[in-house]
């Protein structure tokens, strides 16, 4: 795997921040790369770094020169606003840039024909939007052509293109960056995670991940009130999570009241799900069930694809409250699904300070002539990703590291929940 950053060509132009410019060029400037992904490098090839983020002493871009763009891509997250209006108002007082510019509702708005046209962004008009959930821009699912989005980027001139999304919104940010390189384009594409699924590799926290869990564990506590005001109750939550557990689990945490945590990574069966929950049944008198959406899908039957290419998922938790209600003979099953109240949250306070410290980077990146790179973060430090890496796999739950085993110390539930053959 290569961890180069590419960049545009040579930096010469001074940076107008002065004492707050830190950052050379220099083999200080690399950290150890972890986030929790193994990296695997040839024998003899040395130590697999990240270069660190943040501002450098000279520009490839000549700020007041500049036109940039912002997409917001794939499904809503809490902090979209917050990192659009990071990278406005960090463009217009770093540096000076004066042309910033929208795309309308994802990729589908960066082509020529598209019916959405941008809209031009200033410090005033973002001034007040990260106080609302949800993104300004609008957001879509779906790939575009990069040759076409290239076309209109030309024809608009723009030097630096800000990309606010997921695997799949970066696996499109590549292709642009490389389309660019194929026609000779001096075009910076950065991009910025959004996932709250925190699943991307060489990210410790995708932004709008902490505001998920803290809404999540709203959602907990009032399913296990239901549980516990009923006769045999039994609550069932399920959160985000496709691939991933890591919102099940650390709301899990959070709420210090479930029972039993369902997510992809871990398999498991009907029978065994109902065994254990009748047990604690007999035990509590009331249980509490937190399941990630893409957990045991195994068990449930899903056709076709979504806009962005994933496989569809069958409603898990539908399921499970259906099976259980089989049985769990007198049980009251109660079941929430709080998605979109999750997905539509404003950020808050530390994710608002995070995406706000990502815009930065984000702009310091392209202003220093770097592209086709995310911002991402490692050992609690900023970093530079190549998106070639990002995407070349994926991020799950350690079954046997420290957040899934107390996940299941507090539980108390078995290690491994497969029907007996």
């Amino acid at each position: 795997m290569d961890f180069q950053v590419r960049q545009l060509g040579l930096a010469e132009i001074p940076s107008p921040l002065g004492l707050s410019t830190a950052l050379g060029d220099g083999i200080a400037d690399y950290t150890p790369a972890d986030a929790g992904v193994t990296v695997t490098l040839p024998a003899g090839a040395g130590e697999a770094r990240f270069e660190l983020a943040g501002p450098r002493e000279r520009l490839y871009f000549d700020g007041p020169r500049v036109s940039a763009g912002i997409v917001t891509c794939g499904g809503l997250c809490p902090g979209m606003n917050d990192v659009i209006r990071g990278v406005v108002r960090s463009l217009w007082r770093m540096y000076g840039v004066r042309r910033v510019v929208g795309f309308r509702f994802g990729y589908a708005g960066m082509v020529p024909d598209t019916l959405h046209p941008p809209i031009f962004l200033d410090p005033d008009r973002v001034d007040a939007i990260h106080h609302r959930g949800g993104s300004v821009l609008g957001s879509s699912r779906g790939a575009q052509d990069a040759r076409q989005m290239m076309d209109l980027l030309e024809r608009m001139d723009l030097d630096i293109v800000f990309a606010v999304g997921g695997d799949g919104t970066m696996r499109g940010a590549h292709l642009l960056a490389e389309e660019a390189a194929r026609r000779g384009r001096r075009l910076s594409v950065i991009g910025l995670p959004k996932t709250i699924d925190n699943d991307l590799p060489y990210v410790e926290r995708s932004f709008g991940f902490q505001t998920a869990v803290g809404v999540a564990t709203q959602a907990l506590r009032a399913a296990h009130v239901e549980a516990e005001g009923a006769y045999r109750g039994v609550g069932i939550v399920k959160l985000m999570g496709r691939h991933a557990g890591f919102v099940a689990a650390t709301a899990a945490l959070a709420s210090g009241e479930v029972d039993l945590v369902l997510v992809p990574e871990r398999s498991f069966g009907v029978r065994r799900v109902a065994q254990v929950l009748g047990e604690i049944l007999d035990r509590r008198g009331h249980a509490l069930v937190v399941v990630a959406e893409g957990a045991g899908q195994d068990l449930v039957h899903a056709a076709g694809k979504d806009a962005s290419g994933n496989a569809r998922l069958a409603d898990i938790g539908i399921f499970l409250r259906d099976t259980l209600h089989e049985r769990l003979p007198g049980a009251s099953i109660k079941y929430i699904d709080p998605s979109y109240m999750i997905r539509a949250a404003p950020a808050d306070s530390a994710d608002a300070v995070y995406c706000g410290q990502l815009a930065e980077h984000a702009v310091h990146a392209a202003m220093s002539g770097r592209t086709d790179m995310v911002v991402g973060l490692s050992g609690g430090r900023f970093t530079h990703v190549p998106l070639q890496a990002l995407t070349a796999t994926t991020k799950q739950l350690d079954l046997d590291g420290d957040l899934w085993r107390s996940v299941v110390d507090l539980t108390r539930q078995p290690y491994v929940l497969d029907d007996p053959t």
